[in-house]
């Protein structure tokens, strides 16, 4: 019962990766900046990923939120493992003054608050995994969903991930549409703010 001070970890990392081919039946069409045609008439562009996290203004504030709920979250438990540490050196300053039956019953009372508080710990631990779970599939469906509309647009079949852990090692300058992807994705999200629906749901969180 002496190492009572629990911490949780609860920094977002989240990394996303979009590797998603798309096909598109239809008649010829122009090739694009930033994009190649390759035999078969197969068009071609790819995404730095880490440039896109870096720079998606609904990732940052996804981002921030959820490290700040982690931090507000840390720090009851904090207290809460403090108020147990508390307890126990009470007890240990007092512990001669006790009976037996006095001191057994307040050997049980810590263990319990001790058990309750490290079942605590895996539920904010699941709690946040939840989350992280779920902006990553959120943002997974928001940058795919905007590539098969802009491929569509552009003419492209395949678009690739490009970064240090992807199989892509090297890609022209002509190929990438990062920049075009980025500010495509924070339109789309500016666009979504203003909707009421956005904002509705706004004024909700607000009130919890």
């Amino acid at each position: 019962m002496k190492n009572l001070s629990l911490v949780l970890n609860a920094v977002l990392i989240v990394a996303v990766g979009v590797l998603y081919y798309l096909h598109f039946s239809g008649g010829p069409r122009s090739t694009p900046s930033g994009t190649t045609a390759v035999p078969g008439d197969t068009r071609i562009a790819y995404i730095n990923s880490d440039s896109v996290l870096k720079n998606y203004e609904y990732f940052k504030v996804t981002r921030e939120k959820l490290e700040s709920k982690g931090k507000k979250l840390d720090a009851d438990l904090r207290n809460r493992a403090q108020g147990l540490q508390n307890d126990y050196e009470a007890y240990q300053r007092n512990v001669s003054n006790l009976t037996i039956g006095q001191a057994k019953s307040l050997e049980e009372d810590l263990q319990k608050k001790q058990q309750n508080l490290q079942l605590y710990q895996q539920s904010l631990t699941q709690e946040m995994s939840g989350e992280e779970q779920k902006i990553t599939q959120d943002l997974y469906t928001r940058v795919t969903d905007f590539l098969k509309k802009y491929g569509n647009e552009k003419g492209l079949q395949i678009v690739l991930k490009f970064d240090t852990s992807s199989d892509l090692l090297f890609g022209g300058e002509n190929l990438d549409i990062t920049k075009d992807v980025t500010a495509g994705l924070n339109e789309a999200y500016q666009v979504e703010k203003k909707s009421p629906a956005s904002k509705n749901d706004s004024t909700a969180t607000k009130k919890k």
